[in-house]
């Protein structure tokens, strides 16, 4: 048990409330001190959760400027909608609070640029909570790359494959703030799950950065049929248009060669997946068949023969499973996403307690959400290049 870290909470909504009544206050080390959000039956409900596991009751507040005044509170977690992440972010690193900040895509470029100068000019600590970077076969395939199983990778693919029309169309009723992103942008909104464990094995911002982007995306015609069918009354959101296209594909191109394919698809009936996929000189791993092709292994030189080990990836955990998933399966895993939010977190408290790095940073943070942005100008050009800026201004060459 490490040094207590006094923690603030910015968001209730889903997110928000379910971390932290069912994930985060597991943590022995952490004491839940403040509450935020402009609602306040939210503050409500998740401070009487607190109290029912029986934790102190915390301060709650509706403005996090107010919150961020507590002279004790060591740090804050973010939860709110994603146009409200960075600025609150940077608050909290100006009132010397340390930030963990939940994922989304970033609206400019100037943004992103704004948090990195914020970060160095204040050096608060700052993490973005990307927690598909800690998946247990995100991890595996992670450590396979390193120690080259894999050969020399090539390219890469992951996707937000995950039909939410349902959360999107009743936005106003849940008060979620996806559905005017939907109706006014058209992009690749929600990068950084598939990016994130991409660029851990790209080493991304550590001697890899990625270059350029071009993006397309298809018509917008999966939430009008939904809407249609589920909400015959609403006339008001029958008769919008939606601007976000249903399948949007974005293409980079890497400094040390690699290409890597990001998929948005939530607006049409379908599986989820991440469709997290590594490409390398000597073998591959394919999330979508739970599969692992090594070359010379079993199965590796008939292609008809190779279908019959599609789902072997079990057969590759004895050697490869990641030395932080083996830990924590001997010691139980929790809740959260199949034990990545527990994970994560667990990290982002043990790097303060330690005063360690954050293991993702604020440039990692920048990059990976600028694609949004710089996507959305893409399709607006018609899927021309667009340039991907190098927020370590040339530290990437040499940073580990």
């Amino acid at each position: 048990m490490g040094k207590k870290v006094k923690l603030g909470v910015i968001g209730l909504g889903q997110r928000g409330a379910d971390l932290v009544k069912n994930v985060y206050s597991e943590h022995p080390d952490v004491d839940f001190i403040a509450l935020c959000d402009v609602y306040t039956d939210r503050q409500k409900e998740v401070a009487d959760a607190l109290v029912e596991m029986g934790r102190e009751r915390p301060q709650t507040f509706s403005d996090y400027r107010e919150m961020l005044l507590i002279k004790e509170l060591d740090a804050v977690l973010i939860c709110a909608s994603w146009d409200t992440h960075s600025e609150i972010a940077m608050a909290a690193m100006r009132a010397g609070k340390a930030v963990a900040s939940e994922v989304g895509g970033a609206y400019t470029l100037s943004e992103c640029w704004k948090l990195v100068d914020c970060y160095e000019e204040t050096k608060t600590p700052i993490m973005f909570m990307e927690n598909c970077v800690y998946g247990r076969d995100e991890m595996m395939v992670y450590r396979m790359a390193e120690e080259g199983v894999l050969g020399e990778i090539v390219h890469c693919e992951g996707g937000y494959k995950h039909d939410l029309r349902e959360e999107i169309s009743f936005g106003k009723e849940n008060r979620h703030y996806r559905l005017d992103n939907y109706i006014h942008r058209n992009t690749e909104n929600y990068p950084t799950h598939e990016l994130g464990p991409i660029a851990k094995v790209l080493h991304i911002n550590r001697g890899n950065r990625m270059l350029s982007l071009c993006s397309m995306a298809s018509k917008a015609a999966g939430l009008r049929e939904y809407i249609k069918e589920k909400k015959p009354e609403d006339k008001a959101l029958q008769n919008t248009v939606f601007q976000q296209g249903d399948v949007v594909n974005t293409i980079i191109k890497c400094s040390n060669g690699e290409s890597i394919l990001l998929t948005l698809d939530t607006t049409l009936p379908r599986a989820y997946s991440r469709g997290f996929t590594v490409q390398g000189t000597k073998g591959m791993y394919m999330e979508d068949n739970a599969s692992i092709f090594l070359d010379g292994d079993e199965g590796a030189k008939d292609h008809f023969e190779w279908k019959k080990q599609w789902g072997n990836v079990e057969r590759f955990r004895e050697k490869y499973e990641h030395p932080v998933w083996r830990d924590y399966l001997k010691a139980g895993v929790k809740k959260g996403h199949g034990g990545m939010d527990y994970l994560i977190f667990s990290d982002f408290v043990r790097c303060l307690q330690e005063d360690l790095p954050m293991p993702i940073d604020v440039y990692d943070m920048a990059s990976w959400m600028s694609i949004t942005a710089l996507a959305e100008e893409s399709i607006a050009l018609g899927g021309q290049p667009v340039a991907i800026p190098d927020f370590t201004n040339g530290k990437w060459i040499k940073r580990t």
